[in-house]
């Protein structure tokens, strides 16, 4: 009997998944692993949040390939050590895994690659699982990246995609495998209240739902804030449950301007990927050098503190950062104003404000959160490098009648309409019953700054 084992990582699912269909194909029985890495604990990655969502998909994962009389073999320690001695164990001739772009996932498979090698095995790692196009599938002429999305997204619509795999019906495992426990959502300390379930089967049940009753509407709605409007598909795509290949082809299926602005968004995830493919280190470096004098944590601890428990003074500020804290996820465009004001009103790093969504988001991640926070404080692929978001013509645009800011700050529940956006313009003495801070800055003052500190007076 052949045996090949399949690294789980970043892709946690059984639909649509190249390397264990190669793995069923090549092989007559197949390991289905998954390595809890301590060196993540380490790093810092393995935030509550995430840790619980990983855990339900984990658990969902098991479910699944039991019902195809399978299961997942859980192990603790060192990821390139676990698979060799699994490896080892099963006697396997084949690794099969998803590549990866991060600085991290390169070396885990140049190290993994070596190892096995050692012991009579072969590391296949498979393109296009985690991303839609494969980073460096398409490039422009004199480089290995696309620096901008708008040409990047004219030659990854013309990219043909290979066709959705279907989950597989049986998968063999070999007897005498042993595992450890499926880690337990509930041990998850300090996740947030709000967080949603994880797992392939929550997240495809998720995406049928809005195919049926959001995605027509996308292309008008996904920028209102109190309508709630966007697919809330991120956290399952950042742990894989969902294939976006699969997700391209059922939305272009489905058709309409809504598809069309959908699958840009998972456009948007596949430049971040090619560009940090190419350009690891910006992963803490700035893409682009433009010499900012940023203030960091001894310089700012004020002003850092009321942005991150919601209390800058600007409502819909304060609004998306108590939706991060309670639920693990933020809306998209209020991801963007609250990094604009962090770092250009305010002009703090964008590495504080990336480090504080790492702690929170579910599904943060390296490439996405840093190369975002990057576009916004204007280090990154941004060809306006210097434009500011102005809270309150965001607010007045996107949350028009304050419903966004009064589900989320209930100390302004009771102010009406567009006056919960400037509550400092209301009488003082219904402003002192609020019990709401004063602006941390003036918008003016903190426009000068900025303008002042990047040299464009």
């Amino acid at each position: 009997m052949t045996v090949a084992v399949v690294l789980f990582t970043s892709d946690l699912r059984l639909h649509d998944h190249p390397p264990l269909h190669a793995a069923l194909k090549a092989a007559d029985e197949v390991v289905p692993l998954f390595v809890l890495d301590p060196g993540i604990h380490a790093a810092g990655f393995d935030a509550p949040n995430r840790s619980a969502f990983l855990a339900d998909c984990l658990n969902d994962l098991d479910a699944s390939l039991r019902r195809r009389g399978g299961r997942l073999l859980i192990r603790h320690g060192p990821v390139v050590r676990k698979v060799r001695e699994v490896a080892a164990e099963c006697g396997a001739t084949e690794v099969h895994m998803a590549a990866g772009v991060t600085g991290y996932a390169h070396r885990r498979e140049e190290r993994l690659r070596e190892e096995l090698r050692g012991g009579g095995a072969v590391l296949r790692v498979h393109e296009a699982v985690i991303t839609a196009v494969a980073p460096g599938a398409v490039t422009p002429s004199g480089s290995d990246h696309f620096a901008v999305f708008t040409p990047y997204f004219r030659r990854w619509s013309q990219e043909p995609l290979r066709e959705p795999l279907s989950a597989p019906r049986t998968v063999r495992v070999p007897d005498g495998m042993r595992g450890e426990p499926l880690p337990d959502r509930a041990k998850a300390a300090g996740a947030s209240p709000g967080l949603p379930t994880g797992g392939e089967s929550a997240g495809r049940d998720r995406f049928s739902r809005w195919t049926r009753s959001g995605l027509s509407s996308y292309e008008d709605r996904h920028d209102d804030l109190a309508g709630d409007a966007t697919s809330r598909l991120s956290p399952y795509l950042h742990f894989g449950a969902l294939s976006p290949v699969e997700l391209v082809h059922r939305a272009r299926k489905h058709g309409g301007p809504g598809a069309e602005a959908f699958v840009r968004q998972l456009c948007w995830r596949d430049f971040h990927h090619q560009v940090l493919a190419a350009r690891p280190g910006a992963s803490a470096e700035d893409y682009r050098t433009r010499h900012d004098r940023w203030r960091n944590e001894d310089d700012a601890a004020e002003d850092i503190a009321a942005w991150r428990d919601g209390r800058t003074g600007y409502p819909v500020v304060d609004a998306a950062m108590r939706q991060l804290r309670h639920e693990g996820w933020m809306h998209n465009r209020a991801r963007l104003l609250v990094a604009s004001f962090l770092t250009k009103t305010l002009y703090v790093d964008w590495r504080i404000g990336a480090r504080h969504f790492l702690d929170l988001l579910v599904d943060g991640d390296i490439v996405n959160n840093q190369l975002n926070w990057q576009w916004v404080a204007g280090t990154g692929t941004d060809t306006r490098p210097h434009r500011v978001l102005n809270p309150l013509v965001q607010a007045r645009r996107f949350d028009p009648d304050g419903s966004y800011v009064r589900r989320w700050v209930p100390e302004l529940a009771g102010v009406e309409g567009r006056k919960v956006h400037e509550p400092w313009r209301l009488p003082a003495d219904r402003r002192d019953a609020l019990d709401y801070p004063e602006p941390v800055v003036d918008l003016a003052d903190g426009l000068a700054r900025f303008k002042h500190a990047r040299g464009h007076d």
